[in-house]
Formats: structure tokens, sequence, C-alpha cells
């Protein structure tokens, strides 16, 4: 693995005694970025899709409504320098997602079994995972991150770049689903997501009143769509 996101440590390992040892966990690195010249926010970050995360950062906060209002962006000794294309743009976040988008139980699960096959998350134990997938099959981008709200970011910053349509698309992310998950789709447009985990009982009352699908606990041939189940085919007639 990279060693600027794995680093190797000496420690005790106590089993009925203690033996001397060492293993590679991840490091934690600061990303500071800066829109202007004024400083936006500082992130814990993963090293790695340092521009796709600044991307998708700065489209699921508003701060531009499409890939072109930047001018530039430079990322060197960990700081993003971002500069707009022009005025920070004004950019309306719809109520809801809307969407002819349907999905197979089998999409859901394909989608969640792609993002748990992290030999980051094997070695250390210690990394989020989020996945985007064209119409609930084509994957476009897996990102691996400290959490997985920056995660998601990187993948919807790759998608943004890319000029995918995230209406036609769904997200998968590892771990539990909080509500700032539910608001990062809303303000991208992306109408599913799907988890091994759960949601909170805030993002489920989020994602009926914004339209966004959320099947958790994603497990085996088994899972619960706690939210807006007629983008399930099947559940759409229930």
């Amino acid at each position: 693995m990279p060693s600027r996101i794995l680093k190797t440590v000496e420690y005790v390992r106590v089993n009925g005694g203690c033996k001397n040892a060492s293993e590679r966990i991840v490091k934690e690195t600061t990303l500071t970025i800066n829109v202007d010249g004024e400083h936006y926010a500082t992130a814990m970050i993963l090293a790695t899709l340092e521009k796709e995360f600044t991307v998708g950062n700065l489209y699921v906060q508003g701060v531009i409504k499409k890939a072109d209002d930047i001018k530039t962006i430079t990322i060197k000794n960990n700081i993003a320098e971002v500069i707009l294309a022009g005025k920070k743009p004004k950019r309306v976040v719809p109520a809801a997602v809307t969407t002819d988008l349907k999905v197979s139980a089998e999409d859901i699960f394909n989608s969640v079994k792609a993002i748990l096959k992290s030999r980051v998350f094997s070695e250390t134990e210690a990394v989020h995972s989020a996945g985007l997938f064209l119409n609930g099959k084509e994957e476009i981008c897996i990102a691996e991150d400290l959490g997985r709200h920056n995660a998601l970011d990187k993948v919807i910053g790759y998608g943004l770049l890319h000029g995918i349509d995230f209406s036609k698309t769904l997200a998968a992310s590892t771990g539990r689903q909080p509500s700032e998950m539910i608001i990062k789709c809303r303000n991208a447009g992306i109408p599913i997501i799907t988890t091994k985990g759960v949601p909170t009982s805030l993002a489920v009352e989020m994602a009926e009143k914004t339209g966004i699908t959320i099947a958790g606990l994603v497990r085996g041939s088994t899972m619960i769509v706690y939210s807006c189940p007629k983008r399930v085919e099947g559940c759409d007639e229930i």
C-alpha cells in the first residue's frame, strides 16, 4: 500500500502475555481548502483522491453548481487552492430528488459487496468506503476515507468531474447513515443510498421528505428498505 496512507507502528500485543509486534495503520492527513485565497475548511482525510474530495465537498455544500465553476485547483503540501471561474454562484438546492430510476434487489446487493472489497480495510479495519454506480449497475468510482462523509464527497466529486448525471446513480456507503449523508445525496441529486449498516430516525424522516431511497442492513440476500421503496423493483407493487 502507498506509504502516504499507511504507517508502520510498534506496539505491545496482550494475549495471555505481552509481546512486541508491529503493523501498519492508516495515516490521518490534514487537508486545508482555500477558495479564492480565503480559508474555506480544514478536513482530516485519507490522502487519496484529494481533488475529488475538494470538488465534491464544494458541490454538496453549494459553493459550486458545476465543475466548470472552478477555474483552477492546485493541491500541494496538504493545501488545496481553489480559484473560482467567477463570483461564487448562487445555487438553489432542490427540496426533493426527482427521477425515474429503478434498481433491482440484485443491484443493491452488488453495490454493497463492491465497496466492501477494500484491501485497506482488510488490513487496518480503519476506513469507510463509498461507491457511485450508474443506473445502479455500472461502477463509476469507489473511494475510501477515515469517515463515511468524506468518502461520499470523493465519489460525488469524481462524478461531477466526469459529467455524471447524479439522478441516474446509486450511492453505496459503509456504516451508519446519519442525516448528513442524506443531505449530501439530496444536494447532489442522488436518489438511492445503500448500506450494510442502518440509518438514523432523522435520516429516514429526511429521506422520505426529499424522495431518497435508503436500503439498509444489506446483508446476504436480505435488506430493509427504510424509505421510498418505489425505486426498488418489486417493492413498488406493495
